[in-house]
């Protein structure tokens, strides 16, 4: 009998998508009709990253960027009506976007750095790169899209720290680590481990994203157009779908 090893697992690209929309799905349910399930909002932290992270490979493996883009944008547009409603209650919610915007934003970023980086001059390269994470934040943060600048950055680090080298993940974990407990904050939990007392960072289960996104090895899995347009189409259905039953149920 063959012994299991932990390098065997290979997580495809559409089992990341699959997870990523049932943990977000656990968090929009707590955020409207589950308000009292702490733990569904805390599942729903590791689904981001993950969402950032398959928009930085759906960047490299498109074989057509600018479609790639017009659905980005397409499903952008779509879903800012059931977002709005889902977050402010209301058809138009200007002070909050939805996370679409937020990769647009950082696929745009990751364009232009590309872009400067096939120039093969590294003293152009980097300080473009500091223009466009510094702009590309502040894009996030004053056009307030969901997780504002600091979402924005989540894109770019995975870009930076693309590969599966020893530093890579090394630098998507410190990174990530800072993002979201230093950048984000927010509720934390007292707990106690052995007599010992201290707070946890809720925000911090988003670290948790790493093991599914380390365990994907570049392979696609399964892809159709149905398929595809699911995935998008599930962000807005979804919202709209809670959104009614809310209504509904009050």
């Amino acid at each position: 009998m063959k012994s299991f090893k932990f390098s065997q697992i290979d997580i495809s690209a559409a089992v990341l998508h699959i997870i990523a929309m049932a943990l977000m799905l656990m968090d929009h349910l707590w955020a409207t009709l589950f308000p009292a399930q702490d733990w569904m909002t805390c599942a729903g932290r590791v689904a981001f990253p993950i969402f950032a992270f398959m928009t930085v490979e759906g960047y490299f493996y498109t074989h057509n960027l600018k479609k790639y883009i017009f659905r980005l944008l397409l499903f952008a547009v779509l879903s800012e009506v059931p977002f709005d409603l889902m977050y402010g209650g209301t058809w138009f919610y200007p002070v909050h976007q939805n996370v679409i915007w937020t990769f647009l934003i950082g696929l745009l970023g990751i364009y232009l750095m590309e872009k400067t980086r096939k120039m093969q001059k590294k003293w152009v390269y980097l300080p473009i790169a500091i223009i466009v994470v510094v702009v590309g934040m502040m894009l996030g943060t004053i056009c307030m899209v969901d997780y504002y600048g600091a979402g924005v950055l989540t894109v770019f680090l995975f870009y930076f720290f693309r590969g599966r080298k020893w530093w890579c993940l090394l630098g998507q974990f410190l990174t990530l680590y800072w993002i979201n407990i230093e950048l984000l904050g927010g509720l934390m939990y007292p707990v106690q481990l052995f007599g010992v007392k201290f707070e946890f960072c809720q925000q911090g289960l988003a670290l948790l994203a790493l093991i599914p996104i380390w365990l994907y090895r570049g392979r696609q899995g399964y892809h159709s157009k149905l398929f595809q347009y699911s995935c998008y189409a599930f962000y807005p259905v979804h919202m709209l779908v809670l959104v009614l039953i809310l209504e509904c149920v009050n």
